[in-house]
């Protein structure tokens, strides 16, 4: 009987050390997602800002100012992904926990 109750302390910490596993796993990537959303919303608002403020030298079709500009959104789109990548394999080196919201309803025992 007592081999039985080892047995099932033994699962439910196996259990327990899985499921914390788990959580950090999930955890990490959920904040990885959103942080690689915010770097690309990033470059792509400095993409879309350029180009607003020098759509009126862009639409003169001068071939050369074009070719800057190409080399101008492909130089801020590879920094940017570089960025996220180094990110990716920064978050490999730390446990992260998402706290997700918690609420302590206060219980009234019989008096």
């Amino acid at each position: 009987m007592e081999d039985d109750h080892y047995e099932l302390s033994k699962l439910a910490a196996e259990y327990r050390k899985v499921r914390e596993e788990r959580l950090k796993q999930v955890s990490r990537d959920r904040l990885l997602k959103i942080a690689k959303k915010k770097i690309q919303t990033t470059m792509i608002g400095a993409l879309s800002a350029i180009e607003k403020r020098l759509d009126f030298l862009l639409q003169d079709n001068d071939p050369k100012l074009n070719d800057v500009f190409e080399e101008l959104r492909s130089e801020i789109l590879d920094r940017g992904n570089t960025q996220i990548r180094n990110l990716e394999n920064e978050f490999t080196h730390y446990d992260i926990v998402w706290k997700k919201n918690t609420i302590f309803l206060p219980f009234k025992g019989d008096k």
